[in-house]
């Protein structure tokens, strides 16, 4: 029993070394304490006593030096865990145009509405009619079956409020007996840039039954996801065009597609950068130009 307990305290040559060097000061009657010296022996009748408390306050100290040290340790593993951290590269989504559709329940007369609506356009060619509205911005189109289909939003609330509105201007204004039912965002298409190129030959070399690529024919690769019913295009130039069912469909497919491209990156050339900036500018650009005409008609719908 006895020498288990010792084989215990003798953990190993390191412990037997600071029992040493706690023994020989105090054999000498000096024990050095936060860097002054101690005389243990002044009092003859308690150097037992002061011994062991010389003992204790070493003791003390090393536990306290060692707790310092391991947390000094653990501080730099940390400040190095954060400097080799990756930064999070984040991708903005723009939604261009949502395309939702609905019924009036009724049957629209072409003509009548061409005749007597406001910024309206007849297309007999097509058997229907088109129709402007300002606020929220977008142009419907009617046939005579009574289904209408709005294009040119930018969020699904915005394309109920349209829908309602061109369904409450033909029975405030043209007097139809309308019942708005039916409704449903039929299309939307998204766009984003990835911050870098793409390898898209790679790219596509890789998952060859998902995506197609012929530069013949289109520059980007057409990559379908059948889970979320989504069609991206991918650009060389890190620009992705997605078309969904729903903007939650578009943002479902970004997310898949983005470790997938990430693993096909490259660093933008200048041709890129320019080629970037001036879609940027014809797809903005257009947008403004179109509603600066329309805000220059006199008619206004509400």
């Amino acid at each position: 029993m006895h020498l288990s307990i010792i084989s215990e305290f003798r953990t190993s040559n390191s412990e037997d070394a600071r029992l040493m060097a706690l023994v020989q000061p105090l054999a000498s009657g000096n024990v050095m304490t936060n860097g002054s010296a101690t005389n243990c022996s002044a009092v003859p009748g308690k150097a037992a006593g002061a011994a062991l408390g010389c003992d204790t306050a070493a003791a003390q100290q090393l536990s306290s030096d060692t707790q310092q040290a391991a947390d000094h340790k653990s501080g730099a593993a940390a400040a190095g865990e954060a400097e080799e951290a990756p930064v999070e590269e984040e991708v903005d989504i723009t939604i261009n145009n949502v395309v939702c559709s609905f019924s009036v329940r009724c049957h629209l007369d072409l003509r009548y509405i061409a005749m007597n609506g406001d910024n309206v356009e007849y297309r007999r060619e097509n058997g229907m009619v088109t129709m402007k509205l300002r606020k929220p911005y977008t142009t419907a189109s009617m046939w005579s079956s009574g289904k209408i289909t709005c294009t040119g939003l930018t969020s699904e609330p915005a394309a109920k409020v349209a829908a309602r509105r061109v369904a409450r201007y033909l029975q405030k204004r043209l007097n139809y007996q309308t019942r708005f039912c039916n409704f449903r965002v039929v299309n939307v298409l998204g766009t984003c840039t990835m911050p870098f190129a793409i390898k898209i030959a790679d790219f596509s070399q890789k998952y060859p039954r998902l995506a197609c690529y012929e530069p013949e024919l289109h520059p980007g690769v057409t990559f379908r996801i059948k889970e979320f019913k989504a069609t991206l295009k991918v650009f060389s130039t890190g620009s992705i065009t997605v078309t969904a069912p729903s903007v939650a469909a578009v943002q479902r497919a970004i997310e898949h597609i983005f470790p997938l491209v990430n693993e096909f990156r490259k660093e933008r050339t200048a041709a890129d950068l320019a080629a970037v900036a001036a879609s940027r500018a014809r797809r903005y650009g257009s947008r403004d130009s179109s509603e600066s005409d329309l805000d220059d008609d006199d008619s206004d719908i509400d």
